[in-house]
């Protein structure tokens, strides 16, 4: 019974992640940049919490890592590439921008893939989509200070990490 509702709870709060991803897409719709960057910090908590608490109960599930995943996709990937979008790079770059975040959100889509067929354990392969999430909200926040030329550049850098061969240590 505990674990079911351990299990239960740990998808909640997934599905407060996809939530919280999209009312970021939300408020980039009403030009409220900061607010949306804020709303995608608040889901990359939900998504440092949610694995652990199914981690904790033992209530890991293949559901809850797909559905995990879905919810990345949105949050970390659909969310911040919209975002730096609309924000810096429609007005800079037109097409050009489209592309860069085209590839960004594919790239996150790639890496949620290799993840989800991968079973490695004791680090990640390539840059997780959540820290390359954290990242472009980090760029958002700061990119009145940002020459538009660089966050291209950062763009580019976070979407060829995530789909890299580069090991991270898993905390």
């Amino acid at each position: 019974m505990l674990n079911l509702m351990s299990s239960k709870f740990a998808n909640l709060v997934t599905v407060m992640n996809i939530i919280f991803g999209t009312l970021s897409l939300v408020c980039v719709l009403s030009s409220d940049y900061k607010t949306a960057a804020l709303l995608i910090l608040i889901a990359v908590a939900m998504d440092g919490v949610d694995g652990r608490i199914a981690r904790k109960f033992d209530s890991t599930s293949a559901f809850g890592k797909e559905l995990d995943s879905l919810s990345d996709l949105v949050s970390f990937g659909v969310a911040p590439g919209i975002l730096i979008f609309s924000q810096v790079l429609q007005e800079h770059y037109h097409i050009l921008g489209g592309i860069v975040i085209l590839a960004y959100v594919v790239c996150g889509a790639l890496r949620l893939a290799r993840f989800n067929i991968m079973n490695v354990s004791g680090y990640f392969l390539g840059v997780p989509i959540t820290i390359a999430g954290l990242m472009m909200a980090i760029i958002s926040l700061l990119a009145y200070a940002i020459n538009p030329v660089i966050i291209i550049v950062a763009v580019l850098a976070l979407a060829g990490l995530m789909i890299s061969s580069i090991k991270i240590p898993k905390p």
